[in-house]
């Protein structure tokens, strides 16, 4: 599975490390993602979602079924 947050979109991102000699090498910068179970009362069921950080926190303001929604209304989910 990919690591894509289900709600924010949010994905790893390429760049470098730097030592002290200035040599630089690739590196992936990965988002804060977790899987997390949510209930939603509307349809009375758990849903287990692989967010970010972000997305709890944009979860726990506007709820599941709005959350989903939206990132559905914006492309993120297919």
């Amino acid at each position: 599975m990919s690591r894509i947050c289900i709600i924010t979109g949010k994905k790893a991102l390429k760049g470098n490390n730097v030592s002290h000699s200035n040599i630089k090498t690739k590196r992936r910068f990965y988002p804060n993602l977790q899987e997390k179970k949510f209930y939603i009362p509307e349809t009375d069921e758990w849903v287990v979602l692989k967010v970010s950080a972000k997305g709890i926190k944009h979860i726990n303001k506007n709820g599941v079924l709005n959350s989903l929604q939206k990132a559905y209304d914006k492309g993120i989910i297919y």
